[in-house]
């Protein structure tokens, strides 16, 4: 009886999502070895073994990758305002929403381009990519919490609230990061830090709809 012949089923093509991954680790790599400043996008590419296209398949720019674990996490945020919308007050409904979030991120999970920002060099790059992604959550909850009051007469209030409690919520964040391998989960720390927020906007998106 002659020999069986196997034949070698083709390789299917890198996952996405390894891909993604790949980029993720060799940009981490890079920046802890020669600052964010010191590496270049090429690099980035020739690190993970993909071609410079599909470093752009994934991210528009180098500085994508200092959030790609928060983008993530935001991407829910839209979700959880719906699954909370109903949920007592609108300022209860976002506090909700938040934590939800907030729940996603713990001490096995926590963004490396928040811990690490002084030896990969890129606070200023932090800085200045943070704001399109602050404000872009801004409209997201602005719109939101109008919807929940009501009333067209509170956005001013509504916005004003939608940056306070992001703004404490990115003070959370921060303090967390910093809070090294006791940090815990990042709700608590939300939590703490968006609560007196809503406590306070709850009277004055009241009287903004009662005004109306």
């Amino acid at each position: 009886m002659g020999a069986t012949v196997v034949k070698e089923t083709p390789k299917a093509g890198r996952p996405r999502r390894s891909s993604r991954q790949m980029l993720e680790e060799a940009a981490a790599e890079l920046f802890l070895e020669q600052t964010y400043a010191g590496t270049t996008i090429e690099q980035i590419a020739q690190r993970a073994g993909v071609s410079r296209n599909t470093f752009f398949n994934y991210f528009s720019a180098k500085s994508d990758l200092l959030w790609v674990d928060i983008d993530d996490g935001l991407a829910g945020l839209a979700r959880s305002l719906d699954e909370c919308a109903g949920a007592g007050h609108a300022t209860d409904a976002v506090r909700r929403a938040l934590m939800i979030v907030a729940d996603g991120f713990g001490p096995a999970n926590v963004p490396w381009a928040l811990t690490q920002y002084e030896l990969m060099g890129t606070s200023a790059e932090l800085e200045a990519s943070a704001l399109s992604r602050f404000m872009a959550q801004a409209d997201l909850v602005t719109q939101f919490t109008s919807i929940q009051v009501g009333t067209g007469a509170a956005v001013l209030p509504c916005r004003a609230f939608s940056l306070a409690v992001l703004a404490a919520t990115a003070a959370a964040a921060g303090v967390w990061a910093k809070a090294g391998v006791a940090r815990g989960r990042l709700a608590p720390y939300v939590d703490e830090a968006v609560s007196p927020v809503c406590e306070g906007y709850r009277l004055v998106l009241a009287q903004a709809r009662i005004d109306e």
